[in-house]
């Protein structure tokens, strides 16, 4: 295939993963995408030193305005922004703009790590500190970095992939006391069914392994699981001094 035949990727983070693909243009050297890498971890780091406590919360993109799944989390997120929370989501619109919602309404910390995709959507409009990211896994580090909790409410791929990626880091004890609260007990029913059988029937985890997942659909329960743990202070206050 020619260079004139193949096409330029479509984001930073195609352009990594596709290196040397035949059908995409190979357009950095491996010292400026580790650079790239280098100067979006420390944006990030420098941008959310000041958090204290905060939960990321994930769910659907696809959740509209007034849907009982959005009011749910912006409810949810309201009360732990009165808990003394701060808030992190992906910055994008359903869920992720539900949260914020709630944030704002609590006068907390509310923070969006948006992500560069092909199609853009514009971070939603309750975000207080907006991040863009090139790179999944890089956003991904500052989910876990800077929250003390997941609060997960239904979605797609994207949320069960925080999910799974959160439950993997605990059960290898990479991060500790970091409860994970599935809201919308019906919604994940399948999901924590298909854990027991065949999951743990078959030896692929261990029953205990399934205690690591909290289920409620009561927004007090998530404040109260939440505040059970310590969490992390913060490295500098808000000022910068």
């Amino acid at each position: 295939m020619t260079d004139e035949e193949q096409r330029k990727p479509a984001t930073f983070d195609e352009e990594l993963l596709e290196a040397e693909a035949l059908e995409v243009q190979t357009l950095e050297s491996d010292e400026t995408r580790i650079a790239r890498i280098d100067r979006e971890l420390e944006r990030g780091f420098d941008a959310l030193a000041h958090v204290g406590p905060a939960v990321s919360v994930f769910g659907s993109a696809r959740t509209p305005e007034g849907h009982p799944e959005y009011e749910l989390a912006r409810t949810t997120a309201r009360m732990l922004g009165e808990g003394g929370f701060a808030i992190i989501t992906g910055g994008g619109p359903g869920i992720m703009a539900a949260a914020n919602h709630g944030a704002r309404e609590a006068d907390t910390i509310s923070i969006g790590l948006d992500i560069e995709l092909p199609h853009e959507e514009q971070t939603n409009r309750w975000v207080g500190i907006p991040l863009t990211f090139h790179y999944f896994f890089t956003r991904k580090v500052m989910f876990v970095r800077y929250a003390s909790a997941f609060v997960v409410f239904p979605g797609g791929f994207g949320t069960l992939d925080e999910l799974f990626e959160s439950l993997t880091l605990i059960q290898t004890e990479k991060i500790h006391h970091f409860p994970v609260v599935l809201v919308g007990s019906r919604y994940w029913s399948g999901l924590l069914d298909w854990l027991r059988d065949p999951l743990v029937t078959r030896g692929k985890a261990d029953a205990e392994d399934l205690d690591l997942i909290h289920v409620t659909d009561d927004p007090h329960e998530v404040l109260r699981i939440v505040s059970q743990v310590e969490h992390r202070k913060p490295r500098r206050p808000l000022n910068g001094q």
